[in-house]
């Protein structure tokens, strides 16, 4: 009797890959097609209300309107949901070129200054000069990086505090700390952070971090976390120099015990 030859373990990865790949781009034609129904609903919401407000007032208009409202505020969250979906699917298609490390996070810094003024946050950088350069997609690094800010800026909860980033070589590795006076996070939360639609916000929808992890893997780095409640919160995101560009990302997530 004849018996198949077991696959080695770089042909089970490979068909892994294939897989996942068909899976996501089948569930991103998905999100698109849903979309577009969306759209249509909200728009035709939107234009039965303003009928609605032409018309006399009523104790039935009223409950007409606040039917109306329930149906547009539920499907902007349906196309939020499904724009953040989207960006998670697509985060690992990254163009990546030479850039500054550091330019990058100042422009970020800057833009999001206003809102952490706003909420009075203090923004402190230490950037180290002369780091090794490193190759980023700036648009989805960017994402990344204002995606761990607001985290930080609502770990505040409304009371201020400090959020600092800091930049320091590790070899001719780049690492960037993003750290916050925040609440912090239990352990038991900290475990599922990265799992997709897990939020401990009401109304958020659990992709902001899982899409940060595939971002920083898509850069062939690591991320890692640090937290303790009361405390504050410290993200670490290390991405390898030029010369260190791996051919596979390595496993994106270290979760760090507490110091």
């Amino acid at each position: 009797m004849s018996q198949k030859k077991a696959a080695n373990p770089s042909e089970a990865e490979e068909r892994l890959r294939q897989q996942y790949s068909e899976i996501a781009q089948l569930a991103g034609g998905l999100a698109h097609e849903v979309k577009n129904p969306l759209s249509t609903i909200r728009l035709n919401m939107d234009l039965l209300a303003e009928d609605m407000e032409d018309l006399p007032e009523s104790p039935q208009q009223k409950r007409a309107l606040k039917k109306i409202a329930v149906v547009r505020r539920e499907t902007v969250r349906l196309e939020d949901l499904l724009n953040e979906f989207l960006h998670f699917t697509r985060a690992h298609h990254l163009e990546l070129t030479p850039a500054d490390i550091n330019k990058e996070i100042r422009s970020i810094l800057h833009f999001f200054k206003p809102q952490a003024d706003e909420s009075g946050v203090e923004l402190i950088d230490f950037l180290t000069p002369d780091l090794p350069t490193v190759r980023l997609d700036k648009r989805s690094f960017r994402q990344a990086i204002l995606n761990l800010l607001l985290n930080s800026l609502q770990a505040m909860k409304g009371q201020g505090g400090q959020i600092m980033i800091r930049t320091r070589a590790l070899g001719e590795s780049v690492a960037l700390d993003l750290i916050d006076t925040g609440c912090g996070m239990e352990p038991e939360t900290l475990e599922k952070i990265f799992d997709p639609f897990f939020s401990t916000k009401q109304g958020g929808s659990g992709l902001g971090l899982p899409t940060v992890r595939k971002i920083i893997a898509g850069h062939g780095g690591h991320i890692a976390i640090q937290s303790e409640v009361g405390r504050g919160t410290q993200f670490t995101l290390t991405f390898p120099g030029l010369a260190q560009i791996p051919e596979f990302p390595p496993p994106p997530v270290v979760i760090l015990p507490k110091s």
